[in-house]
């Protein structure tokens, strides 16, 4: 099922009007009508949504967007777009090189969940102020170092003869994770 599929079925099993659906979604009456009807009028192509008009949508109906993102079927494709950091392109959203097109491949499931995640992780970040997205930058990039210092401190004991416990692993965690070793 398309997602235009899915908003028809809704709209119509819900008695509401495309008016009345586009304004719970914060979304356009001419895109609702787009995904309706699955042709993009700029190519005539069929439409590939993007994910967070998806997740408008699945606000708009009162549901979750994995849950979402699972009854659209095989023949919808998501595109993942994000804003370019060149000034030039400020304006001009830019396609990820990937576009999900979901299938019955194994691969496909992890592939959902991924969107899901990204979807929900996107959802959350844009209803925070201003100073909180600037700390959730701080907060990863601080969280990926110490990541790369825990790698580098398992590879550091792989790489020697000395046969590494589980204990003596958890022990070097621990004191990774305890400011008090650390000096400032």
């Amino acid at each position: 099922m398309t997602l235009g599929d899915i908003i028809k079925k809704y709209r119509k099993e819900n008695n509401i009007s495309m008016s009345e659906f586009a304004c719970n979604c914060s979304l356009s009456k001419g895109y609702i009508s787009m995904l309706e009807n699955n042709i993009n009028p700029r190519n005539n192509k069929p439409i590939s949504p993007t994910l967070p008009s998806i997740s408008k949508v699945a606000s708009g109906m009162r549901i979750e967007l994995d849950t979402l993102l699972k009854m659209m079927g095989n023949e919808q494709t998501v595109d993942l777009t994000c804003e370019h950091n060149s000034i030039s392109n400020l304006d001009k959203p830019k396609t990820l090189d990937v576009v999900i097109e979901k299938c019955e491949e194994p691969s496909s499931k992890s592939q959902i969940q991924r969107i899901s995640r990204y979807a929900k992780l996107y959802s959350l970040y844009n209803q925070l102020s201003s100073s909180n997205k600037d700390k959730v930058f701080i907060y990863t990039k601080n969280l990926l170092s110490t990541q790369q210092m825990e790698e580098d401190l398992l590879a550091a004991h792989a790489m020697t003869d000395v046969e590494q416990t589980s204990e003596d692993v958890q022990y070097d965690l621990d004191i990774m994770n305890d400011d008090s070793e650390w000096e400032r």
